[in-house]
């Protein structure tokens, strides 16, 4: 079976310095999970598999047993060139995704195409009671709706999310901070409005403040909006 030509395939690129050194970066994944294949090594075997219709065996063979093999999963499908079928298997896979690596390294190519279609996904996503699902769903509006394709419902969207879960505030902090980057003005009176929880308000300023892309001015006004606890 192609599940097993892929595991042999892993092992033989594992390197076990970097296996320990990922295993302490991924916290809920245990370090018997970890193959420790390197992030170019894996996109590379990805666009191999991603041209045999054998993958699919693989894609259909859930859960994996390793983070590896998740990795390579969540880069087989952002080659997809089909947006029907790549859809298809990011529903399939997202419930099975139980880390803030997989997630944000799942980015399909094939999404910036199909907007309209992508955002009726990312409001079903936004609903899941999956915490990584809902990252996921953050993640694609932050990359693909804060440009051209930005409309001020998009942040509220975000802005809205309760949670206590760390990986999901994180990400809107993210969000945030990179839509401050690209839309400053829509965005600030998120910030000046205290819209969002405390914990969130304060780590997008931090983004903020670390970010190239804001004017130094900016960021200090930013840092006087922080909330102190």
């Amino acid at each position: 079976m192609i599940t097993d030509e892929i595991r042999e395939r892993l092992t033989g690129l594992k390197d076990n310095k970097y296996r320990d050194f990922q295993s302490g970066l991924i916290p809920g994944v245990s370090e018997d999970e970890f193959i420790g294949v390197r992030t170019p090594a894996l996109r590379s075997l990805a666009k191999e598999l991603s041209k045999r219709k054998d993958t699919e065996e693989f894609l259909a063979l859930l859960p994996h047993k390793y983070f590896d093999e998740n990795q390579l999963h969540a880069f087989i499908i952002s080659l997809d060139k089909d947006y029907d079928s790549c859809i298809g298997k990011v529903n399939a896979f997202l419930p099975y995704v139980n880390n803030w690596a997989t997630c944000d390294q799942m980015s399909p190519k094939i999404f910036k195409k199909h907007k309209d279609r992508l955002l009726n996904e990312i409001k079903g996503w936004l609903s899941s009671d999956a915490t990584y699902t809902v990252r996921f769903a953050v993640k694609m509006l932050m990359e693909h709706f804060l440009d051209e394709d930005y409309a001020d419902d998009y942040p509220k969207l975000v802005a809205d999310i309760s949670s206590d879960e760390y990986y999901i505030n994180m990400m809107r902090a993210w969000y945030f901070a990179t839509a401050l980057a690209k839309q400053y003005d829509h965005i600030l009176p998120y910030i000046e409005e205290h819209r969002l929880d405390t914990w969130t308000h304060n780590k997008a300023i931090q983004k903020s403040v670390e970010s190239f892309r804001i004017a130094p001015r900016e960021k200090e006004y930013l840092k006087t909006l922080r909330i102190k606890k």
